[in-house]
């Protein structure tokens, strides 16, 4: 059997894509689901070490133009990021740095009640460069290896005077 570049560059990918896919799912997050009223807020604590990027993922799963206001506070309490969400689901990514407890605030504008889900946590970005630089790679030998393939390849031309 042979096995050419490109094999094993789709096979780069895939092993890849799977690392990513396991840190991902193994970060250290907090998930709740809660009911909030007008004009009420709760807040969700998070532990997290070092410097990398967090995130935090908020659904509606009863959705009709409701905004909730989000706020990211560090260790001191001082707002890292704010945002108004205005959809059904949305993910943000904010950047910490030195340890401690992280806090995410949500806050309803909505005139009615709002059922949440909240995720809260690490993405352990810093795991995750191995295996991008394997999928890089693996990208690029597929992408020449189809490329040499191509170039190499004549198509038959038909006769111009057929009678």
């Amino acid at each position: 059997m042979k096995i050419s570049l490109f094999k094993i560059g789709l096979v780069l990918v895939i092993v890849g894509m799977g690392w990513i896919s396991v840190v991902f799912t193994d970060v250290e997050k907090n998930q709740e689901q809660t009911i909030l009223k007008q004009s009420s807020s709760f807040e969700m604590k998070s532990q997290f070490t070092g410097t990398d990027i967090g995130f935090y993922k908020v659904y509606m799963s009863e959705f009709s133009g409701e905004e909730i206001f989000i706020q990211i506070l560090d260790v001191k309490d001082n707002v890292i990021q704010e945002q108004i969400i205005q959809t059904k689901m949305s993910v943000g990514y904010f950047d910490f740095s030195g340890d401690g407890s992280y806090t995410v605030k949500v806050t309803n504008l909505a005139k009615n009640q709002v059922n949440l889900e909240v995720e809260f946590g690490n993405t352990n970005s810093k795991e995750m460069i191995p295996p991008g630089i394997m999928i890089l790679v693996g990208t690029i030998s597929m992408i020449v290896m189809a490329y040499l393939k191509i170039k190499n390849y004549k198509m038959a031309q038909p006769d111009e005077n057929i009678s």
